[in-house]
């Protein structure tokens, strides 16, 4: 197993986190490969999540090694779509087309084109990979009728002895994974084992148990409920969309204490979704709450207006001493 004080350096980007399951760090962002029986190593298997637009080469070439050639997944399962843990699925959709692909009812509409996500909030969580939240992509994917809804029994297809579970918050669908006679679980970004929102954290792999990435978190109530129901779970393993799997007593206390401290040192203070929730349906997103501009953000603009003022008053002063103002001569001959 990984040390919970794993670096990225000791971590390479292809690893065992348990036998059956392996996970593919996808710069910065996690997927994963998991065998419907870790005693066949070369036997059927199910990828869970596709990581970032452009990596299906990857995450087929890094399959072939794992679970031989020409043995595709059974199935491809959903966390939740959004672009990092969804950009190759059209890819991997066309190269694999016999693949059924997995999520849950209330996230279909953003794979199958109705509707986008809420826009990300840049003003809450700190560090660089927040404040470029409004670069990512936003778009839904469509893949029409190649996505089913999860079974409704809990099951996960072609995973026996698998279940999923409705860990909503980050997105309205988003959906984790529990291996019950193991304790493991692969958690999507219901929580994090790094502070996402810093582009240093997100560099160095440095382990913490943290909450979901706040730029993207829409429901803050949903999310303190998911994190909350996943801790009662008491999983041996968690291995997160983001950060390096965590295991044992550690990942317990440190989830257990993220569930406790959850809206005082989680949950945004100010933000868009801070107080107000987006409200979605099986249609897609309904309303947002409107754009909340934070402290930081207004007092930096009081002081570019300020500057601005004090700059053009000096300017004007200047002008003045360099061409003082004479009143036009009236006196002249018609």
């Amino acid at each position: 197993m990984l040390s919970n004080h794993a670096s990225r350096a000791s971590t390479p980007a292809f690893a065992t986190v348990v036998p059956g399951l392996h996970v593919l760090r996808d710069v910065f962002v996690n997927l994963y490969y998991v065998a419907a029986d870790p005693s066949q190593p070369q036997g059927d298997w199910v990828l869970v999540d596709t990581g970032l637009p452009g990596s299906a080469s990857k995450i087929k070439q890094h399959a072939a090694a794992v679970f031989g050639a020409d043995n595709p997944p059974v199935a491809i399962v959903l966390t939740h779509g959004h672009f990092d843990h969804a950009g190759s699925l059209v890819s991997l959709a066309k190269a694999w087309p016999q693949v059924p692909i997995y999520a849950h009812p209330l996230e279909l509409p953003y794979l199958t084109g109705l509707s986008g996500y809420p826009p990300p909030d840049p003003t809450v969580g700190g560090g660089l990979m927040a404040w470029g939240s409004f670069l990512y992509p936003k778009s839904p994917y469509d893949l029409g009728g190649r996505v089913q809804p999860l079974p409704a029994d809990g099951s996960v297809p072609g995973l026996p002895g698998w279940r999923w579970l409705h860990t909503p918050g980050h997105t309205p669908g988003h959906v984790s994974f529990f291996h019950e006679a193991t304790k493991v679980l692969v958690v999507g970004d219901a929580f994090t084992t790094v502070v996402g929102e810093s582009g240093l954290a997100t560099f160095s792999q440095k382990q913490v148990v943290h909450g979901p990435p706040a730029y993207f978190t829409p429901d803050w109530d949903a999310a303190r409920t998911s994190v909350a129901a996943l801790l009662s779970l008491v999983p041996e393993v968690a291995a997160t969309g983001h950060g390096i799997a965590m295991h044992g007593d550690e990942l317990r206390h440190q989830l257990a204490q993220l569930a406790v401290n959850f809206n005082t040192q989680t949950r945004p203070k100010v933000g868009r979704y801070a107080h107000q929730p987006a409200v979605a349906d099986a249609s897609g997103v309904r309303s947002v709450p409107p754009p909340v501009v934070s402290p930081l953000v207004k007092s930096l603009a009081i002081a570019a207006t300020l500057l601005t003022v004090v700059g053009l008053a000096a300017a004007t002063r200047k002008t003045k001493r360099k061409h003082p103002y004479r009143a036009p001569y009236r006196n002249h001959p018609a």
